[in-house]
């Protein structure tokens, strides 16, 4: 029988991609995915696997004890948790939803890896929990210094996981992860934002002056990361996954603008920056490119594959930037 892992989140962004990873390349795992369904879920991301005998799907909640109780029903091994609020701007806009999710949620689940005596339990996080990083590049031993919503409740899941660890001696790992790009992520975030409004002929919203730097991580090598942590890490340990990529985000708008074929005047807005944004991320990967994992996707190519599958998927994005999203992006950027 195949050992079977638990994939809270996996029908979001990063979760569908491990799930798209594990099911093609580990013929002897299969996933049970917990997802909660809310508004950056969705089905299709796992549309090519889900006929796959090896995929199950429980709808529920990581906050319902009795959700993920039935979902580590059927003899999981090992928990890779997904499920997460992400998105800084919406953390400004309701902060109760993160705490919620990040925080309490973590802790239903660390408590179901104890009652179900779980072997492994890896928890997702950001390279946000770092803080704005002036100089540099942050490692693992570095102190979190969240600044906002967001990365404060990832931070506090990340902090809940580790002390599981050093008072019960959960069997815990955590990956964080920097900025993550590619196919199927749902169109908030910057570079789906702005390759959909671009190939729709609309303008791209720039926060301030745009110099922003974020460091780029390709989803399926993300994805990979994470699995080969989970496999190989040492319990306890926390493993940056880091792409390699700085760039600004001016950067970043000039490439998607080129690829996309539109004139820059016509097509790019500068607005009000966001509130607390922080000026810079940036990740030291050497402790898990020393346990054997390393980005393998090219950045430009990585970005102009991206572009290319928005181009063709049209019938993926466009559903999505309508009613509710479009509630969101005229409360996000109607006073910018």
């Amino acid at each position: 029988m195949a050992r079977r892992w638990l994939v809270p989140g996996g029908l979001g962004f990063i979760g569908s991609a491990f799930v798209r990873l594990v099911l093609r390349e580990h013929p002897g795992v299969a996933v049970t995915v917990l997802d909660a369904m809310t508004y950056a879920a969705n089905a299709a991301n796992v549309a090519e696997v889900a006929a796959d005998p090896r995929y199950r799907f429980v709808k529920g909640d990581i906050a319902d004890a009795a959700a993920v109780d039935d979902a580590v029903g059927d003899g999981v091994e090992a928990i890779v948790n997904f499920a997460a609020e992400t998105h800084v701007d919406r953390s400004i806009l309701d902060p109760e939803a993160f705490i919620r999710t990040d925080v309490v949620g973590t802790h239903v689940l660390l408590e179901a890896v104890r009652r179900h005596g779980i072997a492994r339990f890896l928890h997702v996080s950001t390279d946000e929990v770092y803080g704005d990083v002036e100089h540099g590049a942050s490692t693992e031993s570095d102190s979190v210094r969240p600044r906002s919503p967001y990365a404060a409740s990832k931070a506090g899941g990340d902090l809940l996981v580790l002390a599981y660890f050093a008072t019960f001696g959960t069997p815990v790992l955590i990956t964080r992860g920097s900025n993550t790009y590619g196919p199927f992520q749902y169109p908030e975030k910057l570079i789906p934002l702005f390759v959909t409004n671009l190939l729709e002929g609309t303008q791209v919203p720039v926060y301030g002056d745009g110099l922003q730097v974020r460091d780029w991580l390709y989803v399926d090598d993300h994805a990979r990361g994470i699995a080969h942590v989970l496999e190989h890490g040492a319990c306890g340990d926390v493993y940056n996954l880091g792409g390699g990529n700085s760039r600004t985000n001016l950067e970043i708008t000039k490439e998607l603008v080129r690829l996309t074929g539109r004139d820059w005047d016509a097509s790019v807005r500068h607005v009000t920056d966001r509130a607390g944004h922080d000026r810079r991320y940036a990740l030291d990967a050497s402790k898990a490119r020393a346990l054997g994992w390393s980005p393998r996707v090219d950045f430009a190519n990585g970005l102009a594959e991206t572009v290319e599958w928005y181009r063709a998927r049209e019938e993926w994005w466009r559903p999505i930037k309508s009613g509710e999203f479009r509630d969101y992006y005229r409360r996000q950027y109607a006073l910018r």
